[in-house]
């Protein structure tokens, strides 16, 4: 800790002049990946009292999930930095880059506190959580409408899309981890067909979808709440995807339903589709798009059970396995809201009590 004290210090003062020091530094609870964070607290004449320090162990660059390791060649900037300067100039709020020393797995970000969209409404009364996801739902539509719009094959972002293969391997990352590892054992033969052909089919389904710019992780804890406004982080996997895609993140992960209830779901369901319009594109259909919403979201969801137990089982994270409960529960009433897929509401019922 005091070599790494030291490694910012001199950075600090490289940025914000000889005189900036350091006068306290303290670690941040983590995310999934191996990035670690820090708060670096400065008496900096003129500059913030406090910056974000991401750091990461490789002196090389630090790729975004390995699932999305689709180039023949690495990228030569980082990912992290290569959408940064897309989305800042398309509009997005995201936090400001001090400064940034790849080759020492060091960088400096606006510091925009500790409070996630999540901790400010969880404990709040319905007409704040619907004004605090509406604040999300804007943000949203900058980054895509906005940045769809802006289109710049430079960015990373646009060279990747959610298709078929990434699909089927989410999927398959749930029957891998979240049903066959640890307790569950091997699948039973004829379950497994029954899920590869309903998994193959919704991934056909999402496939064939229009694209836009996706988050890809727009979730309301990678949404910070900073001067009254909703602030975007952890966007390094930004991708193009179908518009539901991050609009199901945003409304269904890990505990929302203790705050988007079916009547708040309905309510911003509705509120995208007017932005939508407002932004000057077709409305959609509100059929149509619904489904394609719930088949995202029950995607999503699987694929979170699934990494979950990865990182619980497999990298030493348990923490997160606690979300894996609520998340089968929205699995399985999803499921039987979502025309096609009810069927498989018996299979997973054999392996999570959470069906029952």
């Amino acid at each position: 800790m005091e070599e790494l004290k030291a490694r910012i210090a001199a950075k600090v003062a490289d940025v914000f002049g000889t005189e900036a020091r350091v006068t306290g530094l303290e670690a941040l609870a983590g995310d999934a990946s191996s990035r670690r964070y820090f708060r670096a607290r400065l008496d900096a004449r003129g500059g913030p009292r406090s910056v974000i320090v991401m750091g990461w162990n490789d002196s090389g660059l630090p790729m975004s999930s390995e699932e999305l390791a689709v180039f023949d060649t690495p990228p030569e900037e980082l990912p992290f930095l290569n959408v940064h300067r897309f989305l800042e100039r398309a509009g997005v709020r995201v936090p400001a880059v001090y400064g940034h020393w790849v080759d020492q797995g060091l960088m400096f970000l606006e510091d925009l506190g500790d409070t996630s969209l999540w901790d400010r409404v969880r404990s709040a009364p319905e007409t704040e959580v619907i004004r605090w996801y509406r604040k999300a739902v804007d943000e949203l539509l900058v980054l895509q409408v906005g940045g769809t719009r802006a289109r710049d094959e430079r960015c990373i972002a646009f060279q990747q899309a959610f298709d078929r293969t990434l699909y089927l391997w989410e999927f398959t990352h749930f029957i891998e981890y979240g049903l066959e590892e640890g307790d569950h054992g091997s699948l039973p033969a004829v379950e497994r067909r029954v899920l590869d052909q309903a998994f193959e089919d919704i991934a056909g389904r999402l496939a064939s979808q229009p694209r836009v710019l996706n988050h890809r992780d727009y979730h309301s804890w990678n949404l910070m709440v900073h001067d009254g406004a909703v602030a975007v982080i952890d966007f390094q996997d930004a991708l193009l995807a179908p518009a539901q895609y991050d609009l199901a993140s945003l409304l269904n992960d890990r505990e929302t339903d203790q705050v988007v209830t079916p009547a708040v779901e309905e309510q911003l369901l509705g509120y995208y589709l007017d932005r939508v319009e407002e932004w000057g594109e077709p409305r959609p259909g509100r059929d149509e798009f619904c489904e394609t919403y719930l088949l995202s979201a029950l995607q999503r969801d699987l694929k979170v059970v699934g990494r979950f137990r990865y990182l619980d089982l497999l990298k030493g994270k348990p923490g997160y396995a606690r979300y894996i409960p609520a998340t089968l529960r929205r699995i399985a009433r999803n499921l039987a809201r979502t025309p096609g897929v009810a069927h498989l509401i018996p299979v997973l019922a054999e392996h999570f009590e959470e069906f029952a």
